[in-house]
């Protein structure tokens, strides 16, 4: 059986990481709705605190036919080739405290052996707890506070956090593995799914990123930084709003979605958000042209 451990170089400020930290973990996977992982990725592995302590083989665990690296061409030469990245970071959080944050692709190649990893670097580094997150999207209004669904060993959370709390079969994220085998183990983790509105799902929705960097300092008591992303989120729900405003279908549908939400939330007797009392579940496709092309203008206009 090959080695876990062989999966991941780390560098030498591995032996300073003091035990007893909080582990986060956010991995782009099959979806990220809202590009909630990606943007709370940019907040903390390449914010100011971050220090790299260790990498994953890119080899052994990425299928680059599917996520290719990005290169930089100018005119007849390449300056720049970006590849993807797995790693472990020590960050700090807003009042200097540190944590370690795991982040990048979700492996395509050997997920037995990536999670048996992850757990060998948790029992390494004596980790206190594990908090991972991921975002999908919901028939929601992005009128009212994002949601979440909480899994894991600490049910108090579940039992005040959670608003959907399903009985149901889904495709699996790698985390949910390393979530599973962690509870077997009698150690604390939780995981954290943001419930983003489906008609936002394929924009970056600065909203999502924030309610996750506020739902894993409710998990671990972490100051998680949020004010740059607030910045982004008043002007992109403004540029929301106004186009809504200026179109009866679109009041429409997003009334819908708030009354469905309001229902669910007080207690009624409708089974879930995802469904209204017809059973029905709306699509994307029932959000109106104009909101779409709204969405399609603003990543064309996004100098980034």
């Amino acid at each position: 059986m090959e080695h876990p451990e062989e999966l991941y170089s780390l560098e030498p400020i591995a032996d300073e990481v003091p035990a007893g930290l909080h582990l986060v973990a956010a991995l782009t996977g099959f979806v990220d709705a809202g590009g909630t992982v990606a943007q709370i990725t940019a907040t903390l592995a390449d914010g100011p605190s971050a220090q790299l302590v260790g990498a994953f083989d890119l080899d052994a665990l990425l299928d680059y036919r599917a996520r290719r690296p990005v290169i930089t061409f100018e005119q007849d030469h390449i300056t720049a080739v970006s590849m993807p990245r797995l790693a472990l970071h020590l960050v700090r959080d807003e009042l200097g405290q540190p944590f370690l944050f795991l982040s990048g692709y979700e492996p395509d190649f050997q997920w037995d052996r990536f999670v048996r990893a992850v757990i060998a670097l948790a029992d390494r580094f004596a980790v206190a707890d594990v908090t991972w997150v991921q975002a999908i999207p919901m028939p929601v209004p992005h009128t009212r506070p994002i949601g979440l669904t909480i899994s894991g060993t600490r049910r108090e959370l579940a039992q005040s956090l959670s608003v959907w709390r399903p009985e149901t079969q889904a495709p699996a994220n790698v985390l949910h593995l390393v979530e599973h085998r962690l509870a077997d183990r009698g150690d604390v983790v939780v995981g954290l799914v943001m419930l983003v509105p489906h008609y936002l799902a394929d924009t970056e929705y600065p909203d999502a990123a924030i309610a996750a960097l506020s739902a894993i300092g409710s998990t671990t008591g972490l100051i998680l930084p949020t004010e740059a992303l607030r910045d982004e989120a008043r002007d992109f729900i403004a540029r929301v709003d106004e186009q809504v405003g200026g179109n009866p279908e679109l009041q429409r549908l997003v009334a819908a979605l708030e009354e469905r939400h309001d229902t669910y939330m007080a207690g009624n007797p409708l089974g879930s958000p995802l469904t209204g009392a017809d059973g029905e579940m709306p699509t994307a496709d029932s959000i109106a042209a104009e909101l779409e092309r709204f969405l399609a203008d603003r990543r064309d206009d996004d100098p980034r």
